[in-house]
């Protein structure tokens, strides 16, 4: 299984990639940055709402009907499973129309003993909202991260993509 998602994280497309900010040894930061449809309030709601945009080919159950965000401090990014569940992360700030951040690796870097914050920053914009995504991650990682953060990016910039089809669509 390990070794399967591993797979699928370096075969994930990078073209749809936005930007890696920065990679080191020590670790890389991801930032995404598009305007979606609607309010900062909307925007968010959109994210939390994450089991109606992430993209199935990247959770554990090939099923994102199965993701959760319990925006709250403390609250869980997690994902169902038969008998079982993965926590993806645990929400650390959350203010409605305003940010959004969870600590934790997500898929196959949870294994690797690295550390990762996301951040969703919600700004009026004058055609609707810009939305602004960061993942800054370190650790100890078994693949360089100058060689994860160009894959993981690629994986999020997907994310990205689908989060705004279903934010414009609100």
């Amino acid at each position: 299984m390990k070794a399967f998602l591993l797979l699928i994280l370096l075969m994930a497309p990078a073209a749809a990639s936005a930007d890696v900010v920065s990679a080191s040894a020590a670790g890389f930061m991801i930032r995404s940055v598009m305007t979606v449809a609607g309010t900062p309030a909307a925007a968010y709601a959109a994210v939390v709402n994450v089991n109606q945009w992430w993209d199935k080919d990247h959770t554990y159950s090939g099923d994102s009907k199965n993701l959760s965000i319990a925006a709250l401090p403390g609250g869980c990014f997690c994902e169902a499973l038969p008998g079982g569940g993965v926590q993806h992360g645990t929400v650390a700030f959350a203010w409605p129309g305003r940010l959004l951040r969870i600590i934790g690796a997500l898929g196959p870097l949870q294994e690797m003993g690295i550390a990762g914050t996301m951040t969703w920053q919600f700004e009026q914009a004058p055609e609707g909202t810009k939305v602004i995504f960061s993942y800054v991650v370190g650790g100890y990682p078994t693949v360089p991260f100058e060689k994860l953060a160009p894959l993981v990016d690629g994986v999020m910039a997907v994310q990205m993509k689908s989060l705004k089809a279903y934010a414009d669509r609100k």
